[in-house]
């Protein structure tokens, strides 16, 4: 019989299938079958013609020498790499079209350049649009190597030689790169696989630290196989909305630093400029005294930051209300809603409801549940929570309100910017503890609440009728 002369590979999940299907049986998908040719020999068993060499063991104990960091002087983006560059790591950088990658990958390259050699090589771009984008951004001087080049073939031999003498090199996108042995295009499954993992072994043999520029699908995912961000040491996705000038560089993996990490730019004129404090500039364009405004502190890696949570609650017209979110989890909020209604009373079904998280930061952690509650209450009985309170704490189904982790932090970055007040999960108290006393540590006024309802009672006209 005849072996099929080409297969059909899964563009979402890699998986592979001899015919053409319509839907992926992996991963749900639609429309993502790509023929690509099969390749020539099928790969060879382990077989007893050749033996393997006899693999030594070591003890968990031993001395070993932290791994040497390079500080691109970019303080963000050393924070969220774990305090610098390591050498021959591998990093991915993901995001949004336009949302800054390029631009900040240009801004670290002109800043190392002058310690040691760079090299930047793009796909998608001539050296020319290159050019233009580092006039405008004030770099054109930076001693930084360009080319434009896809053929991995190509670049491997170019950086083996020891070109120029770099120890950083960006390549602007994986996407765009092919390796030649494939007949599939660019962008496939196997080219984004093939080219990674040729460019990932050439980082640690030479010690280069590699940047990977990384395209992303529409649900906010970095195309191409998953198994991409598990042959890196580093994946970094940058976040923001185009209707505000912040930005969000976040580790969600890292073998040399804290996962979770953030980093916050903000987009100018200049280019990309580090935020070295957050909280105030998520904070700037406040209003106090407005109801459904609540103040969160909340944790992002290991850095206490405070943001604005809003809420609107309106009367609706229609047969199903709105259920709108921006910048949280909506299905949270759907039981931050059930929990009000069922737990504490308050008529919220036929209301459109409306949050957000100002400045366009995503919050994740479920310590927001106490503020977002707060600002709900605040909004639908018309009672604004006090300016200078903070709130934060997690709710459970039954209304209890549950410890969440670095209480002392958050308190302790509220007082600095001046908050007088906080309204925590309840904690175990010393006998001499009231519930209003001030925190030893910062200073503030805490109030303790154990269930929601407590929240509920603290606005006169919280009964949502």
């Amino acid at each position: 019989m005849k072996k099929p002369t080409s297969t059909y590979v899964c563009q979402s999940c890699g998986a592979v299938y001899p015919k053409w299907a319509g839907r992926c049986d992996a991963c749900g998908e639609w429309n993502t079958m790509v023929e690509e040719a099969a390749p020539e020999s099928a790969p060879r068993g382990l077989g007893t013609a050749k033996a393997g060499r006899r693999i030594e063991f070591v003890g968990l104990t031993g001395e070993s020498e932290p791994a040497p960091r390079r500080v691109t002087g970019i303080g963000e983006l050393d924070r969220v790499c774990g305090g610098g560059l390591v050498a021959g790591s591998a990093l991915l950088v993901g995001g949004d079209p336009g949302i800054g990658k390029s631009t900040l990958l240009l801004q670290v390259c002109a800043r190392l350049a002058g310690e040691t050699g760079v090299l930047y090589i793009s796909g998608e771009e001539a050296v020319d649009q290159v050019r233009l984008r580092a006039a405008r951004l004030g770099l054109a001087a930076a001693p930084v190597l360009l080319a434009a080049a896809t053929s991995v073939r190509d670049i491997v031999a170019t950086l083996d030689q020891g070109s120029g003498g770099a120890q950083v090199a960006v390549i602007d996108s994986i996407q765009t790169m092919y390796v030649d042995n494939l007949d599939s295009a660019p962008g496939t499954v196997a080219q984004v696989r093939a080219s990674a993992h040729e460019l990932i072994r050439l980082a640690k043999r030479r010690g280069i630290t590699l940047f990977l520029v990384g395209h992303v699908t529409k649900e906010g995912m970095i195309a191409g196989p998953r198994v991409l961000e598990h042959m890196v040491d580093t994946v970094l996705y940058f976040e923001g909305d185009r209707g505000h000038h912040f930005r969000i560089l976040r580790a969600v993996k890292n073998r040399f630093g804290a996962t979770d990490e953030i980093g916050v730019f903000e987009m100018t004129d200049g280019g990309l400029m580090e935020v070295l404090n957050p909280s105030a500039l998520f904070l700037a364009e406040r209003r106090g005294n407005v109801a459904g405004a609540c103040v969160f502190a909340g944790i992002e890696g290991s850095r206490p930051m405070l943001v604005e949570i809003q809420a609107l609650v309106a009367p609706s017209r229609l047969g199903m209300p709105c259920r709108a979110v921006v910048g949280w989890d909506a299905g949270r909020l759907a039981m931050v809603l059930a929990v009000l209604e069922a737990r504490c009373g308050l008529a919220l079904g036929g209301n459109d409801v409306y949050l957000n998280v100002a400045g366009g930061l995503r919050i994740t952690e479920p310590a927001a549940d106490l503020a977002v509650a707060a600002a709900l209450v605040s909004s639908v009985s018309d009672q604004p929570v006090p300016a200078d309170m903070v709130v934060f704490g997690e709710i459970g189904l039954s209304g209890e309100v549950r410890a969440v982790v670095q209480g002392e932090a958050r308190l302790k970055e509220a007082a600095k910017l001046g908050f007088g007040q906080a309204m925590v999960p309840l904690r175990v108290r010393r006998r001499d503890r009231r519930p209003s006393a001030p925190s030893a540590a910062t200073g503030l006024g805490v109030r303790e609440i154990g269930h929601l309802q407590d929240l509920v009672d603290s606005f006169p006209r919280g009964s949502g009728s």
